[in-house]
């Protein structure tokens, strides 16, 4: 039970409510005699950091005379402009509260950031045994001499396991993220995971029973943080038959939802096995291709075997329900907008329910910081610092790239226009088509945020049935049939959303009361049933 007002302060600003932060749960867990002196806080960054930094100094309440407090605040690359803001305002208001930092952003290159500047101490790496030992020295002395203290690293099984602190409300109402494991054995130099010499597990034992009591509270959404899931079969299967035997028996809808990090090249036929047993909607799997270049791939220190990954792709795409979200970078050294678009129109003909378009960051402290030179990479000096132009790629690509990327997320892994993706993509190189919808939809739009499905709908009707649009190839095709088919895709596309409003270009065919799909799959991620009634959802004539 907390004693108040808390010598202790565990806080960080999330992207969304959604998230609940593992690793000040570590922290917590692991404060021994100190538990009941400390205080967990999770904000987002959307809130202002002057409500949060009142907020907060309401909860340390007036220190007595030669009182200590700390507060320790996760610093990442989402939040770490918003925490340096509120940081400012704490040290302003409270100059003897001690703030100490932790996380990957403050891990490395310190002496280049502000927060550092503001803050008292800042523990690297590992914080699980280190942050507890620095506040025992902070409350009860000696004080510290340094400033930055690295992290130590204990052996897992001395450091008490987090799951116990979530609470009942983020049973309810978050995502719980596990781990089964740390570290990476791979090197990409575009991630921090690089910097591990390997990976380390967490006995199992203890682990599922930690699982098993969340489940028993009634936790259903778990999002496993292990960089390589499927690093260790045995520990894999032993996981994936967990949930398993934990799923109702038929014809109840499963209400699960597990999402796992998986190396694309690596599936034996023993996970195979349970993967297929999986019902739609329970099982992700978030892949990280990043790039189909064997030179670019050599050059990042990223070890893929290109015929394993794509006929595992093939077979979680044809063989598993399993929802697939693939990841690529764009803006990697030597990576050109042509070679790109090549790997782009390769794993898009494995059609994977989503393929993630991210913009190539320089994290703090990762290696591909020594092609910078060579490559001429140009990037953000403002947290996420991403690549704005390199020796292969100008400022205008890169910017191009990015209004793409956002729009296929809006058309194609939203799963609202499954039928006029298609179109939209025929007859062309899907790359090229999509790229030149993007900069259409710029041109006649100005904007990548803000769009609503009904204005989509619009904009997709006037491009494909604008001039040069249609038959394309076929000069003796029929325009106006074309023209019905594009109707017939966002009409059947439009229902199956479940939206409700009467785009401009629908008004003439839709229902009278705009009657959307109805929803099923109780246990279905939102993302996941749309995804699932796109597919299903029959086309309807006007």
């Amino acid at each position: 039970m907390l004693i108040a007002p808390p010598a202790i302060v565990l806080c960080t600003l999330n992207a969304k409510y959604i998230h609940a932060s593992l690793g000040l749960r570590y922290l917590l867990a692991n404060m021994g005699e100190l538990r009941p002196q400390t205080a967990l806080r999770e904000y987002t960054i959307a809130r202002r950091p002057v409500e949060l930094a009142d907020e907060l100094l309401l909860l340390l309440g007036v220190p007595q005379p030669g009182q200590a407090q700390v507060i320790g605040f996760g610093v990442y690359i989402w939040n770490v402009s918003q925490t340096c803001a509120l940081v400012r305002l704490l040290k302003a208001a409270r100059p003897a509260l001690k703030v100490v930092l932790g996380g990957p952003e403050v891990s490395h290159e310190q002496d280049q950031q502000a927060i550092v500047a503001l803050a008292d101490h800042v523990v690297t790496g590992w914080g699980d045994v280190s942050f507890p030992k620095l506040c025992r020295a902070l409350l009860h002395g000696p004080a510290p001499l340094m400033k930055i203290i690295p992290g130590e690293q204990p052996p897992l099984d001395q450091i008490e396991l987090p799951y116990t602190e979530y609470s009942d409300a983020d049973l309810a109402h978050r995502v719980l993220y596990v781990e089964a494991s740390r570290g990476c054995p791979f090197k990409c130099e575009f991630c921090l995971s690089s910097l591990d010499k390997t990976a380390w597990a967490f006995d199992l034992d203890p682990f599922l029973a930690e699982l098993d009591r969340l489940y028993q509270r009634g936790a259903r959404q778990f999002k496993f943080v292990d960089r390589t899931f499927n690093l260790k079969i045995e520990a894999s299967a032993r996981i994936l038959q967990f949930f398993l035997d934990r799923l109702p028996p038929a014809p109840t809808a499963p209400d699960q939802f597990v999402h796992f990090e998986l190396i694309p090249d690596q599936l034996p036929d023993r996970l195979k096995v349970l993967i297929a047993q999986f019902p739609p909607g329970v099982l992700q799997f978030e892949i990280g291709i990043q790039s189909f270049n064997p030179e670019v791939q050599q050059r990042i220190s990223r070890r893929q075997d290109h015929a394993k990954t794509l006929a595992n792709l093939n077979w979680l795409v044809t063989q598993s329900h399993a929802h697939l979200h693939t990841d690529l970078i764009f803006g990697l050294p030597g990576e050109t907008l042509a070679s790109f678009a090549q790997g782009f129109d390769t794993l898009y003909a494995l059609r994977p329910h989503e393929i993630q378009l991210g913009l190539l960051k320089r994290l703090r402290g990762t290696p591909i910081a020594r092609h910078t030179e060579a490559w001429g990479m140009v990037y953000d000096a403002e947290p996420p610092y991403a690549v704005h132009q390199t020796s292969v790629l100008s400022r205008d690509e890169v910017q191009r790239f990015v209004r793409l990327a956002r729009y296929w997320d809006l058309v194609a892994n939203s799963g609202r226009f499954s039928r006029t993706l298609a179109l939209l993509l025929q007859g062309q190189l899907p790359f090229a088509a999509f790229l030149a919808w993007s900069d259409w939809l710029w041109q006649r739009s100005g904007q990548t945020s803000g769009l609503n499905p009904e204005q989509l709908v619009d904009y997709l009707f006037d491009y494909l049935t604008g001039p040069g649009k249609g038959p394309g190839e076929q000069p003796d095709q029929d325009l106006k049939v074309f023209h019905t088919a594009v109707l017939d895709a966002l009409l059947a596309d439009y229902l199956a959303s479940g939206a409700r409003a009467r785009p401009r270009s629908l008004q003439a065919v839709l229902p009278a009361q705009g009657a959307p799909a109805t929803r099923t799959g109780a246990g279905l991620a939102p993302r996941q049933q749309q995804h699932g009634l796109a597919a299903n959802a029959p086309m309807i004539t006007p």
